[in-house]
């Protein structure tokens, strides 16, 4: 065979070489994964090896070395990014690459409802699944109850700042907005009150009611009488509810006590929410000045303390 020939059939076999080579990578590269389901993956601080190890081991994919060659061949689309991210099921290397650079990381999301205690906020917020860190009890009533989402490893520090960052906004425009001539004087007020409006409160609906009976006995000098405070106060801050009052209790000395201090306690004892802030700062207009449980939820109001009797014996004639 001629030279030239040669080297002609030495060409075509090392272009049919690669061209097979190529199709291998790209299918190695493209190919759905050995993944059976969706699944978390977390990618921690550390090499392009280490991730392929994990993955690896997670059995999101088979072979370590594809994967390594394939980041590093495309390497100019960005480093992975440590997070958690949700990989589909069967997700090819090129999928897998792409989320790991430029995917959404999952969500969680953090639940604190109105009317806990700081106690009981501190609590939720460290058992909050996969953030790190701890927080001690906040402030009472310093945070907005709401859902805030976050990524994994975000500092439950972090948290609790974005949730008093949103009750101090919260705040302060519902004080710009609020009624004129209330008995509240500053802000701080308006969450002592809001406090004690939402851990007397089962329905929404009553809180502005609860609110005109409280600001109403404020602006006659009245004692404020709220039970919620003398639970706050015999369990030294732990909860405002679920538990049967003695009549003792009702002469704790704790300044928080308001069958036994006039005025607004010392402050919030709990966090109330949106509802209960704007109950306080627009209250029903009533001559209300006391209410009592009616058995189904809600409240029986009275502008006297006769009528409050009444309302307390029907009550008890239904139970």
């Amino acid at each position: 065979m001629r030279r030239s020939g040669r080297i002609f059939l030495l060409l075509l076999t090392l272009l049919v070489t690669l061209r097979v080579g190529e199709r291998a990578v790209y299918q190695a590269y493209h190919a759905p994964g050995i993944g059976q389901q969706s699944q978390d993956f977390f990618v921690q601080a550390g090499t392009s090896r280490d991730v392929a190890d994990a993955l690896a081991k997670a059995r999101i994919i088979k072979y370590t070395s594809v994967f390594r060659a394939a980041e590093f061949f495309t390497r100019g689309q960005g480093p992975l990014r440590t997070g958690e991210y949700l990989v589909p099921a069967h997700a090819s290397v090129a999928e897998i690459l792409r989320l790991l650079r430029q995917g959404k990381q999952v969500e969680h999301q953090l639940t604190i409802p109105e009317g806990l205690t700081s106690q009981q906020i501190a609590a939720l917020i460290n058992a909050a699944p996969l953030a790190a860190g701890k927080v001690a009890p906040p402030p009472e009533g310093s945070v907005l109850p709401q859902t805030y989402n976050y990524l994994w490893n975000t500092p439950r520090a972090t948290l609790l700042r974005r949730a008093q960052a949103a009750m101090h906004t919260a705040l302060h425009a519902a004080w710009a907005g609020r009624a004129p001539g209330l008995p509240l004087h500053s802000k701080a007020a308006a969450v002592n009150l809001a406090a004690i409006v939402q851990a007397e409160a089962k329905l929404t609906a009553e809180m502005p009611r609860i609110a005109s009976v409280y600001e109403n006995r404020l602006n006659q000098g009245m004692k404020l009488q709220a039970d919620p405070t003398v639970i706050y106060a015999i369990t030294n801050g732990a909860k405002v509810g679920g538990v049967d009052l003695q009549p003792a209790d009702l002469s704790n000395p704790s300044p928080y006590n308001t069958y036994m201090h006039g005025g607004l306690p010392p402050g919030p004892i709990c966090t109330p929410g949106l509802a209960a802030l704007n109950a306080v700062l627009h209250p029903a207009q009533t001559d209300d000045f006391y209410f009592v449980a009616n058995g189904t939820g809600g409240h029986t109001f009275s502008r006297s303390f006769q009528g409050q009797l009444r309302a307390i014996k029907k009550y008890l004639d239904t139970r």
